[in-house]
């Protein structure tokens, strides 16, 4: 079961993201919880030990592994690296949870990055192809770490938008990226929503099919946010009526 969770900055989609990993861990699902975007810390909003997500370095920033998986520094390398035990050697394990940053894709410039992106293709790859395992990735609106021959892996994108105009627009923008990509399966989830007349601004701009379902505002969370030290999700707890959003994605995935 593969799940990507995309939207725009401060919409909350890394505290849902961080949600879903803890509905199915709790479920006694082996679950790799992905950090796709280099703006947050999924991580950290998991509650996972601080000094340890100090150690676990990206791994677009593994110079040494990245050679070596790459038949080394030369301008010739391996498109598709064996990184199996990259997986599992440079992740952080916490009960049923394997925590993974990946870092940022590297862009054009002074030096060709074609290695390193190449190499976070293969553990894409590798997550969504040959584990059988839960795996969740959070990611940035741009969701560049997708390449159309990844996104084939991912059972389905769910796109995190608050009850605002703009917020609608950008989930509007990353549902086409997604779509260009070959992704069949869509959904959007409205977070942060305060009553009712939030949940039928959705309902107005999204149609049934596209929906599924909502998050309920909880000031508890949102003062846990402020609280950067410990995490939002540190405790057990999950948001307000999430176990309703894991039963819904289960039934999506069967589909």
């Amino acid at each position: 079961m593969k799940i990507a969770v995309s939207g725009k900055g401060g919409v909350g989609k890394t505290t849902v993201a961080a949600s879903m990993v803890k509905a199915f861990a709790s479920n006694n699902y082996k679950v790799y919880a992905i950090d796709a975007d280099p703006d947050v810390s999924l991580g950290l909003t998991l509650g996972l030990p601080i000094e340890e997500l100090k150690k676990l370095k990206p791994l677009i920033d593994m110079k040494e592994v990245i050679d070596g998986k790459s038949s080394g520094g030369g301008l010739l390398f391996d498109l598709n690296p064996e990184v199996e035990d990259v997986i599992e050697e440079y992740s952080f394990k916490q009960g049923q949870v394997h925590f993974l940053r990946m870092g940022g894709i590297k862009q054009g410039g002074s030096a060709c990055y074609c290695k390193e992106n190449s190499f976070l293709n293969a553990v894409l790859n590798s997550l969504l192809f040959d584990q059988d395992e839960v795996v969740i990735l959070d990611m940035s609106a741009g969701i560049e770490h997708l390449t159309r021959g990844t996104s084939e892996g991912v059972n389905l994108m769910i796109i995190i938008t608050e009850p605002t105009k703009v917020s609608v627009q950008t989930a509007r923008v990353v549902q086409q990226l997604a779509q260009d990509l070959g992704i069949k399966n869509i959904k959007i989830l409205g977070n942060k929503v305060r009553h009712e007349k939030e949940e039928q601004f959705l309902q107005s701009q999204f149609s049934e099919n596209e929906l599924m379902g909502v998050i309920r505002f909880d000031e508890n969370i949102w003062e846990k946010a402020m609280n950067t030290e410990t995490g939002v999700l540190a405790e057990e707890n999950l948001l307000p009526n999430m176990e309703e959003v894991y039963k819904s994605i289960l039934e999506e995935v069967s589909k």
